[in-house]
């Protein structure tokens, strides 16, 4: 082998080997399960909604805050129990996880006050905090590498799947039970799910990435990969394009159940099912998008970057005029198209980040990329509309929501001007000597 190959690419490990496509698929069947268990524990909040604030007569912004603080907890434990979970097991680790929230969701059900469900999902946001980084590890442990990609983007959009999951069926377990029920439903299937899944998904057959390389040679050892998380422009600004991003997917989802109920009139159940059919437009969208960046990116790398700047710049038009036209069905089509590709920079966005960092590194570099997703947007965007609908109205407070794309496309355009600099760079750097070690340490 070349002592002049970059590291980068002889370290694209193959840890599926001896390991069965039967197994490897059971064991994306069980996580991704409660991957969807994880959203459907967050997002039912959603679809009661109104039923909660009719109850203990709450503002909008202490709704905004019982679903922001989810998102405020794993934006602060993501990158720490991430690093955990790698030196302790990433199984042992992911059911602590499911078994953690799946409780904090059933404290929901149980709660007889605004400061008790405030509790609740505070632990929700501590159990699901790392799910997220930590699974896709899990998956891409037990596939060849030439899935990962595809498996990638389909457990990511595993979030948006959970979220319809949660909000439809949360929306009509209390319509016909009452809210309680719906909490109560979401926790009994991640307990479920959480017992099965550490007899069934062993630690000793989740190969570490970095043991050797295809052809067994053992891997160069660096000192602090770790720097790579932020030794770039690009990657930093990538971090901050996909929060501001998320600032406006994810306040659509917190909100526009209760948009449907309070423009449209819709009861709970009926204004959950449409918002999950909204969400799961973003699902299949961000697949769709992710595919597409695929295809289009194989020769020229920048091409992710300009298709993640339109993704943005195109879902702030279709959502500023979604909510300019008045409430009924074009609206809605118009909410629908937006919602469609308003997270298709997912996709770009954990591509960019992947050649941007080491790959010693990379689960950490995704719960690096999960905090600035959850500190700028999921917990943020939700928070800070609520404040803004009790002072102007949801509506209004609508029409200045998709401003916050063009802001990131703003800084998509700055990743894209340093990007190939910038993975041109780190692949200079991790050359291997002929005695085996680094040219520099880092």
């Amino acid at each position: 082998m070349n002592a002049k190959q970059p590291t980068a690419q002889r370290m694209n490990v193959d840890t599926s080997m001896g390991i069965s496509r039967r197994y490897a698929w059971l064991v994306f069947a069980l996580t991704f399960g409660l991957l969807l268990s994880d959203y459907m524990s967050r997002q039912v909040l959603n679809a009661v909604f109104p039923l909660i604030k009719s109850e203990w007569v709450l503002s909008d912004s202490q709704l905004g805050l019982l679903s922001g603080i989810v998102a405020l907890m794993v934006g602060l434990l993501t990158l720490p129990l991430s690093l955990l979970a790698d030196r302790f097991g990433r199984v042992k680790s992911l059911t602590i996880m499911a078994v953690l929230w799946s409780l904090a969701t059933l404290g929901c059900a149980l709660a007889e006050s605004y400061q008790q469900m405030f509790v609740a999902r505070f632990m929700v946001g501590v159990g699901e905090a790392a799910y997220g980084s930590v699974g896709i590890a899990v998956v891409v442990a037990v596939f060849p590498k030439e899935m990962r990609a595809t498996l990638a983007s389909a457990f990511m959009a595993g979030g948006m799947v959970g979220s319809f999951l949660g909000m439809a069926l949360g929306g009509m377990l209390a319509e016909h039970y009452g809210w309680r029920w719906a909490f109560g439903g979401m926790a009994l299937f991640g307990l479920v799910l959480a017992t099965l899944y550490p007899l069934i998904v062993k630690e000793k057959k989740i190969v570490s990435p970095n043991l050797m390389t295809p052809t067994g040679e053992k891997l160069a050892q660096i000192k602090s990969p770790l720097k790579t998380l932020y030794s770039s422009r690009s990657v930093i600004a990538t971090y901050i394009a996909s929060g501001l991003q998320l600032f406006v997917a994810g306040t659509v989802i917190v909100w526009i159940p209760s948009y449907l109920n309070r423009y449209y009139g819709m009861s709970t159940d009926t204004a959950g099912g449409v918002a999950a059919v909204i969400v799961l437009c973003s699902a299949v969208g961000a697949v769709l998008c992710g595919i597409l960046c695929d295809r289009l990116g194989r020769t020229r790398p920048d091409r992710k970057v300009s298709l993640a700047i339109a993704f943005c710049l195109g879902s702030c038009v279709l959502l500023s005029i979604a909510f300019a036209l008045p409430a009924g069905r074009a609206q809605l089509i118009m909410i629908c198209l937006g919602a469609f590709i308003v997270i298709g920079t997912n996709g770009p966005t954990i591509a960019m980040v992947a050649n941007l960092t080491h790959y010693a590194v990379h689960s950490t570099a995704f719960a690096a990329l999960t905090l600035a997703n959850n500190f700028l947007g999921l917990a943020l965007g939700p928070m800070l509309i609520g404040r803004l609908s009790d002072v102007i109205g949801l509506h209004a407070a609508f029409q200045i929501m998709p401003l916050m794309s063009i802001a990131a496309a703003a800084m998509f355009f700055y990743a894209r001007r340093h990007y190939q600099a910038d993975v041109e760079q780190l692949n200079g750097r991790y050359m291997q000597q002929p005695n085996g070690s680094c040219d520099e340490q880092i």
